[in-house]
């Protein structure tokens, strides 16, 4: 890879950082927009390097549109079939989402994600860093670096994880998944309650545990940028990106649906009896 190149992939590295925390630190609210500027910011660069929209992934919208249109719907099966059931229903506990009024879940499920989350990722990762590297290096070498690359962009939104879903952090950790905490659960059951990015009831983790959930979290990630790359090739970035949305948006949606099938599953539960309620 010449000088030029060497400069315009790091000063795309620099705009995708800077997003990063900006996004998850600084102004969160503010990602739709964030996400949008930097996202054209990487565009020009790519551009005034020379790679074509082709290049970027910007081809094969019909085939893309099929394969993650499929994606999607088997997504939205496996949810389904994940909160009918309560040894799975608890990976869907997540103060991110339970923690939020209505219109705020609405928010980030149509706004957020898609525009915050899954524009700047998707042609961030997948469009110009896979582009300018597989023009340099080959498709092995872009797939590879923009995934850990990609894993990495995951070490601030996995802290955050590792205190709103205990139950996937221990997923993450490879050390099985912790019990959500009822309390949080139970939280959704009042119908109409409009809590403005309420605190969650989990504890915050320790630093050693914070630490395998980060690594955790940057290790998975990484292997679903490989997956997504593969989905690049195939179907250009119409087809990653509509798995990611769903994956993304629906979650916020799940994770209500799993706390109210949560909160009634208790209410039928028959009670323990008391002292002298019985024999």
């Amino acid at each position: 890879m010449d000088g030029r190149r060497t400069a315009v992939l790091a000063g795309a590295v620099g705009v995708l950082a800077a997003a990063n925390v900006l996004n998850n630190r600084l102004a969160p609210r503010l990602a739709p927009l964030t996400s949008v500027a930097a996202t054209g910011a990487l565009l020009a660069l790519a551009r005034r390097s020379g790679l074509s929209w082709a290049e970027l992934g910007f081809t094969e919208r019909r085939r893309g549109l099929r394969i993650g249109g499929a994606l999607a719907a088997a997504v939205t099966a496996a949810y389904g079939a994940g909160v009918t059931m309560p040894v799975t229903r608890r990976f869907f506990h997540d103060e991110r989402a339970l923690s939020l009024s209505r219109a705020r879940v609405l928010e980030e499920a149509l706004l957020q994600v898609p525009v915050g989350t899954v524009l700047l990722e998707e042609v961030g990762f997948r469009g110009v860093l896979y582009g300018l590297l597989a023009r340099s290096c080959g498709v092995p070498a872009a797939t590879a670096v923009s995934s850990a690359l990609f894993g990495l962009w995951h070490v601030l939104p996995s802290m955050d994880m590792a205190v709103a879903n205990p139950a996937l952090s221990g997923l993450a950790t490879g050390e099985g998944p912790a019990q959500a905490p009822a309390e949080g659960v139970a939280r959704e059951d009042a119908p109409g309650n409009a809590r403005e990015d309420a605190p969650g009831s989990a504890t915050p983790p320790d630093a050693a545990l914070l630490a395998r959930v980060v690594a955790g979290s940057v290790v998975s990630t990484g292997l679903a940028g490989v997956l997504f790359c593969e989905l690049r090739r195939r179907g250009g970035l119409t087809a990653p990106a509509l798995l990611h949305v769903a994956t993304n948006s629906l979650g916020y949606l799940f994770a209500r649906l799993a706390a109210r099938r949560s909160a009634a599953a208790r209410r039928r539960a028959p009670h323990p009896a008391g002292p002298g309620s019985g024999r």
